[in-house]
């Protein structure tokens, strides 16, 4: 079912630059580059956009960042409705590997009225971001706090590292 939503040109240029990794980018373009970030609807439920402040710079972390994949799910709201894009980083036995994640967060404390407008508009989103390989339904922190489950759904038991931690 279709809402009629509306994806913001920003949505598609933050998801473009997450996707190109551009090999020759210079330091500071590294630490401009979004490792997560949060879509919301507009106060109108007419559009999808950027959600204001809430997302993670390559050049956070370390410094204001420690564990990028905690402050994520620390920036989704208990009682409401979001999309996010996270930019993973894990190591399986054979190989590094970055890889965005697509998450349509809908816990169970949000309102009905959101989950539904928010489900019926994920088409709307999806079909902006070409390409991505993973998309993750999550319905509660329970869901998500565990690494381990991202971990899964990027490669199951495969996956050794994520974030530069072991699993």
């Amino acid at each position: 079912m279709a809402s009629g939503v509306r994806v913001t040109d920003e949505v598609v240029a933050v998801f473009n630059d997450m996707k190109v990794r551009k090999a020759q980018a210079n330091e500071d373009e590294k630490k401009k580059r979004k490792k997560a970030v949060l879509f919301c609807l507009s106060k109108d439920n007419q559009t999808i956009v950027l959600e204001d402040g809430k997302e993670i710079l390559l050049g956070d972390l370390g410094t204001t960042v420690q564990d990028p994949y905690l402050d994520f799910v620390k920036m989704l709201p208990p009682k409401d409705c979001r999309y996010a894009l996270y930019d993973a980083t894990y190591e399986t036995k054979e190989t590094k590997k970055e890889d965005l994640v697509f998450i349509f967060w809908a816990p169970e404390e949000a309102p009905l009225k959101s989950k539904m407008i928010y489900a019926s508009s994920k088409d709307a989103i999806k079909k902006k971001f070409t390409g991505i390989k993973h998309e993750w339904q999550v319905n509660g922190l329970e869901d998500i706090k565990d690494r381990r489950t991202l971990a899964d759904k990027l490669g199951g038991t495969s996956v050794i590292t994520l974030e530069g931690s072991p699993l």
